[in-house]
């Protein structure tokens, strides 16, 4: 995939690239990526389930597109997958219940799509994607956004028991992410990447199930996530992260106990 030529960062005014080619003058003017500084916060109001909602990662960019001489549709955006995942929920002595992505666990794939699994391979397509069809006169400027974060339940019991006491001890949570902005011709598909992002988003949550609801979770360290890495080089786009299945189609819900075979308690949606 080709750079994006030093002189087409220039004034937006207009865009001097020494190359015609289309693909070349697309300019990202000012790129924004970050997690917001604030710790995750659990809700414990339920009696069957503990909620935690995360902080938001944001990204944000400011896109200068060249004039459009030819009859084409270019569609700038942002794509997200997900490249590592750790997701357990640990109920003490029993075992655990583990969110799981088999082929990324696996090493079958580098990363699986996370887009919203309607508009591939688009995170989504209101703020997130921008269209531009030609002929155009005149050099295009806008902005794209996008934002996620985790707000799951999770059982206070054991998920393959049929007791409804809590036994619930500690969730362990740990993923990583790459975000591309990219440009793509909806005719002949040609895919430019624009920007590259990483981030990452870890928690942990302590919980004591023989205390009353509303006083069982803690959270641990850290209170506050890493930044998000804007990348000076662009890194590739695996195939995986393009196409279906996404990850929430994708993962499966195992109970792994502390004795005895790992059981499957909530399948794939997508097979």
């Amino acid at each position: 995939m080709p750079n994006i030529p030093q002189d087409c960062w220039s004034t937006l005014g207009s865009i001097s690239c020494k190359s015609k080619v289309f693909r070349e003058s697309i300019s990202v003017i000012e790129v924004k990526a970050s997690i917001d500084p604030i710790p995750t916060s659990i809700d414990e109001s339920s009696s069957v389930v503990l909620r935690y909602r995360t902080p938001h990662f944001r990204a944000s960019a400011q896109v200068l597109v060249p004039p459009l001489p030819k009859k084409e549709t270019w569609i700038v955006g942002w794509i997200q997958a997900c490249s590592h995942m750790e997701f357990y929920n640990h109920y003490g002595e029993q075992g655990m219940s583990s969110w799981e992505l088999p082929d990324l666990l696996d090493g079958k794939i580098q990363a699986i799509s996370d887009s919203d699994g309607v508009n591939y391979p688009w995170y989504g397509n209101t703020t997130e994607t921008c269209t531009i069809v030609g002929p155009t006169k005149k050099e295009s400027k806008f902005n794209i956004s996008m934002n996620d974060n985790f707000y799951p339940s999770v059982t206070w019991a054991v998920p393959v028991s049929d007791s409804n006491v809590a036994k619930l001890t500690s969730i362990h949570r740990d993923q990583s992410f790459t975000t591309w902005l990219v440009a793509t011709n909806t005719a002949t598909n040609e895919m430019v990447t624009l920007q590259t992002i990483k981030w990452r988003m870890r928690l942990g949550i302590e919980v004591n199930p023989s205390r009353p609801l509303g006083q069982r979770a803690k959270l641990q360290e850290p209170s506050a996530q890493e930044q998000p890495q804007v990348l000076s080089k662009n890194e590739p786009i695996p195939p995986s992260a393009l196409v279906k299945p996404n990850a929430n189609d994708a993962q499966v819900l195992m109970w792994r106990p502390k004795d005895g075979p790992p059981l499957v308690v909530i399948p794939p949606k997508h097979r």
